[in-house]
């Protein structure tokens, strides 16, 4: 059979689809036109969304099995020639023309030449989203200074209108907290110019095909034979101490029951254990579903989208917490969040807990559990998840799931099993905070590291090291960490078996060495210091930042805080 060939397209064509609605992406220096495939994408929508007008090569490669690619071949309608240099897609904020548009400037497209991409105001690296926070010609210099002009974003771009209007004392501290950020990044990491990242990408793909060839791919079946068996003594335990009447210790061992059940369930949700999507789908729904009452499919959509946007205050879910939590203090700004399509407002419930919040953190984990309820509940039964596709039948086995995990948890142990209120009060409540310590593992890994945009031409592995941590802890210790210690291995290559993690640390290290791009490893007691010292720093960012407003409130210039 002959190989279908495909007409080249240019930028400017690709641009008019997008303009047109089309969800595009480049993979492999092929065009794919998305839409058909968006309504049966298991993990939504979202994620494509953001990949659109971007070559999402290795995004796609880390997240996709070789069958998923294979499949996504059908949606091919062109080729590109040469590098592919990123739009910011319309999710993010960027501006597209339709092909109907004349604009005898098309010569000098968007980012096409990126010694131009900060001087010239094309039709997607323009503008942002109106909540974020703009970088004025401070940043611009900075990155100048570093010959990384590509490196600005919608959100580091600045029009002359919004440079022109002038700022109140408060948005002009917070931008310049921006600025501070940003300048930290650029000087600690690769400068964003097309050659070093070009560098960087195809070091990393020598990488994961070095991965490939040392079987690190392979799952050992054995350590989950392993895993099984510590899964099996918690949930005996927790049913004798039940039947004997220990009901404080019996919830302690179903809570560590939960605790543990994540980790494989985790490993499920990237089809990391027999890398089978439905086979694997059916087991993360029995572990999250059946025996812990959570939904797989309201966790793929989020971490789907977690994993390409990572640590984007505006973007990423998992750093979306407001109004309890803030750890950057661009979400002081009522930013609004592309995942919940809604704005974060910084109103007065948020302003009384980020104040506190390093001291309320690990009391509001405690009760993490709760939240996870809602979002599953919400995500299965107000249908937000595929109905058509490889996935439309998930939705239901996941509504059986939640049905049998409250007649064995609700009905089995909290109504018929235990004697008094108080008992029910007291399993319940132990049960789920003990599970406490896999919130914390999670926030570890992002909460300190970078929530700077650096830009839509920053490479994917590059952004994955600059907004994750490995946590470092001893062999025997693995298995209360449950991989997610290996959070940097794990996001270059989410679909490894946790199992061959720590095989894989020494040659993402060995990489890193190599490309000049910092490898963050702390101790978990470090990393925990650090989570809490950068929640206590945007503490003190509000507290100013409230200064400021009285200032100006109290003054008879509003724009400049004082009077004259």
């Amino acid at each position: 059979m002959a190989t279908r060939t495909y007409p080249s397209m240019s930028r400017r064509e690709i641009e008019g689809l997008i303009a047109e609605g089309r969800m595009i992406f480049i993979l492999d220096q092929y065009v794919i036109k998305a839409d058909a495939w968006a309504p049966y994408h298991p993990g939504g929508d979202k994620a494509i969304r953001h990949m659109i007008g971007r070559d999402a090569t290795d995004e796609v490669t880390a997240l996709h099995s070789a069958e998923a690619r294979e499949r996504m071949n059908r949606y091919r309608i062109g080729r590109v020639h040469g590098r592919w240099t990123n739009f910011i897609p319309p999710i993010q904020g960027g501006k597209f023309r339709p092909l109907s548009e004349i604009d005898p400037e098309d010569a000098c497209e968007n980012g096409l030449d990126s010694s131009v991409i900060t001087s010239t105001a094309s039709s997607s690296d323009s503008e942002s989203r109106a909540p974020s926070p703009v970088f004025d010609e401070s940043a611009d210099v900075l990155l100048r200074k570093r010959h990384t002009p590509a490196a600005l974003s919608s959100a580091a771009s600045v029009s002359s209108a919004s440079s022109a209007e002038p700022e109140d004392e408060g948005m002009s501290f917070l931008n310049s907290l921006t600025h501070e950020k940003m300048a930290l990044d650029i000087e600690k990491y690769p400068p964003i110019d097309t050659a070093t990242q070009e560098n960087i990408v195809s070091k990393y793909r020598e990488l994961h095909q070095r991965v490939k060839d040392e079987g690190l791919y392979r799952c050992n079946y054995w350590d989950y034979a392993v895993e099984c068996c510590r899964y099996s003594l918690l949930a005996t335990a927790s049913l004798l101490f039940l039947r004997w009447g220990w009901y404080a210790t019996s919830a302690a061992f179903l809570g560590a029951f939960w605790h543990q059940l994540v980790f494989t369930a985790h490993d499920a949700g990237h089809m990391g254990i027999t890398h089978d999507f439905h086979t694997d789908s059916v087991i993360g729904i029995i572990i999250t579903d059946f025996l812990g009452g959570l939904s797989l499919g309201w966790w793929k959509q989020n971490h789907n989208v977690h994993h390409v946007v990572t640590n984007s205050p505006e973007h990423d879910p998992d750093i979306e917490h407001m109004p309890f939590m803030a750890v950057s203090h661009r979400l002081l700004q009522s930013l609004r969040s592309t995942y919940y399509d809604r704005v974060m407002e910084y109103d007065v419930v948020a302003k009384t807990m980020i104040r506190i919040q390093h001291y309320s953190y690990y009391v509001l984990l405690s009760f993490g559990r709760m939240n996870l309820y809602r979002l599953s509940w919400a995500y299965l039964f107000l249908g937000q998840g595929p109905r058509k596709g490889p996935a439309w039948w998930h939705r239901y086995v996941e509504i059986i799931g939640q049905l049998f995990f409250w007649t064995w948890f609700g009905y089995g142990i909290l109504y018929k099993t235990l004697p008094t209120n108080w008992d029910r009060f007291v399993f319940f409540l132990i049960s789920h905070v003990v599970p406490m310590p896999v919130h914390a593992q999670i926030c570890l890994s992002h909460f300190a590291m970078s929530t700077s945009d650096m830009g839509p031409h920053e490479s994917f592995p590059q952004k994955m090291l600059r907004t994750t941590m490995d946590i470092d802890c001893p062999t025997w210790l693995d298995f209360f960490h449950g991989g997610l210690q290996f959070q940097v291995i794990h996001h270059l290559f989410p679909r490894i078996p946790r199992h061959n993690l720590r095989r894989t640390q020494k040659l993402v290290q060995d990489f890193c060495d190599e490309v000049g791009i910092p490898y963050a490893l702390y101790g978990f007691v470090d990393g925990n210091k650090m989570v809490v010292g950068t929640l206590a720093e945007v503490s003190r960012q509000a507290a100013i930042l409230a200064k400021c407003q009285q200032v100006i409130a109290a003054s008879a210039d509003p724009l400049h805080g004082h009077s004259h």
